[in-house]
């Protein structure tokens, strides 16, 4: 089958590998649409020592299930996954937090992943699709999911609707754009996204509808949001993040581009600022961005970028060089 492999930094290549291996309890299935995410992106420039080359990459899919040792899932389900492959007894996933798994695997780690033709993955691992959901909107499941379980965590740590406040997204990525596209399904007007590509912004501006600053034009308004999703986790956001929230507010750190851990804690003290951290999702969260994507949630997706998988060594390269206005790029095998 072809398979796109990351091979050395800054360069992934379209090879032919074999037809995936199914254990007990497995599914294989057939990749219909496989999202480009930012981790893979840091994996292609050489910056996570977890992804090795000779890997395929790839972690956001949607497909059919075409062979299947799990009484649970058939041949010819529709479906798309938590790639996260958890163990179910450990202390976080018997509290409902698998996201926190201290033994869990990941599709596009620590196994071969969906920039394929073909899949092998855990059945319990996978969410059956509704009939009426295109397979490129099944696809951004994982994505989306990251999106709903940060927001489900800002609403905790804020003193009042969110509704109610000025929230600012940091990055206008895929996860920022959903984001973004959620909390305006939400009701929130007073929103803003901070995004230096100007293809991009152009695009948030188009499709969501709200302020989009650049602050390398202009310096943003201090102290003045309520919430602020860092959905970039570099050092010059966490920055940005704390000189933007006001007292009382909240930071949720979503990205992780870098691990340096700069913070006023001054400001955080005295300000009383909630700063946490939002990992991943659960199966719930993908669950629940099913019905939301179905329901219309994130809009009409037509700012999601398309390409065949033959043509995903360009699409990285693409992505590198910033020429893609497109928040998300979805590669599909055929």
């Amino acid at each position: 089958m072809h398979a796109l492999v990351y091979t050395q930094p800054n360069e992934v290549r379209l090879q032919d590998r074999p037809y995936p291996e199914m254990a007990r309890g497995e599914v294989i299935i057939k990749i219909e649409a496989a999202g480009i995410c930012g981790s893979d992106m840091h994996a292609y420039h050489g910056q996570d020592p977890r992804r090795n080359p000779g890997l395929v990459l790839g972690h956001e899919f949607a497909g059919t299930v075409v062979e299947s040792r799990d009484g649970s899932i058939a041949v010819g389900d529709r479906v798309s996954g938590n790639p996260s492959i958890t163990c179910g007894f450990c202390d976080n996933c018997l509290q409902g937090r698998s996201n926190l798994c201290s033994n869990r695997t990941m599709v596009g780690m620590t196994r071969p992943g969906a920039f394929a033709e073909y899949m092998s993955i855990p059945a319990a691992s996978l969410i059956k699709l509704p009939g009426d959901l295109q397979i490129d909107a099944a696809a951004l499941t994982e994505p989306a999911a990251t999106a709903l379980h940060a927001i489900n965590l800002s609403q905790r740590a804020l003193y009042r609707p969110m509704q109610e406040g000025r929230v600012l997204i940091l990055g206008g990525g895929a996860i920022g754009m959903l984001a973004a596209l959620l909390l305006k399904h939400y009701g929130v007007d007073q929103l803003a996204v901070v995004e230096l590509n100007a293809k991009r912004s152009q695009s948030i501006r188009d499709h969501v509808g709200c302020d989009v600053l650049d602050t390398n034009k202009s310096a943003l308004t201090g102290s003045a949001y309520d919430l602020v999703l860092d959905c970039v986790g570099a050092a010059a956001t966490r920055k940005t993040a704390f000189t933007a929230v006001k007292s009382g507010g909240a930071i949720v750190h979503i990205g992780l581009q870098d691990w340096a851990s700069e913070i006023d804690m001054r400001k955080l003290t005295l300000g009383e600022i909630t700063l946490m951290g939002a990992f991943i999702y659960t199966l719930a969260d993908m669950r629940a961005a099913v019905n939301l994507l179905r329901q219309g949630a994130f809009g009409d997706l037509v700012w999601v970028e398309t390409r065949s998988l033959a043509d995903g060594a360009a699409a990285f390269s693409d992505l590198h060089h910033g020429r893609i206005a497109a928040a998300k790029v979805l590669l599909k095998p055929s």
